[in-house]
């Protein structure tokens, strides 16, 4: 009789990442990763050690998952620093369960992820428009707090505004930074 054929490693993180995509974090369990996987549980314990490492790896994945689709926007827009704010609203609207647990859960023992972020913005923003440094993280910081905030409320379902009223808000506090720093359009 032939080998059944053996579950490889990124199937199981395929398998993990749908997983949280349709039911959230909590739901990632070796039972229930193996059930998507129609098998036993021990093909998962076979490539990871324990349920730590599933997720870690999986959350690696989410976030691969999540930069893939920032990078693209960005990549097909005339303007990349509105498009990279668009995509993360959409992603929140699109994939409410990954981005609560990309960007909605407790983080205080973890290293600052996000300030590689911010600085790549920043130098971003001193690039195309100019700004200091220091202009240029707090221009971004502006407005994170409302690109996050409009993300978090989709996300969670607390208001269900459309793209062209998300693009109007974002289009408008750019405007008045812009205009607070003395810069032209």
């Amino acid at each position: 009789m032939p080998q059944k054929p053996k579950i490889t490693r990124e199937e199981i993180l395929g398998a993990a990442l749908g997983l949280v995509r349709s039911e959230g974090i909590d739901a990632l369990n070796a039972r229930s990763l193996a059930a998507r996987l129609h098998t036993s549980t021990q093909p998962v314990f076979s490539h990871f050690a324990n349920m730590r490492e599933l997720e870690a790896a999986t959350y690696a994945e989410a976030k691969s998952f999540y930069n893939a689709r920032i990078a693209a926007a960005m990549r097909q827009d005339a303007r990349p620093y509105r498009a990279s704010g668009m995509a993360y609203i959409s992603f929140a609207r699109e994939e409410p369960r990954l981005f609560r647990w990309l960007f909605m859960r407790d983080r205080s023992g973890e290293p600052d992820r996000e300030s590689a972020d911010f600085e790549h913005a920043a130098a971003f923003l001193q690039d195309r428009l100019g700004l200091s440094r220091e202009d240029a993280l707090l221009f971004h910081a502006e407005m994170w707090v409302v690109v996050h905030g409009i993300a978090t409320m989709l996300a969670t379902s607390y208001l269900d505004w459309n793209e062209e009223t998300v693009s109007r808000i974002l289009s408008d506090l750019y405007r008045g930074l812009l205009t607070r720093y003395g810069k032209e359009l």
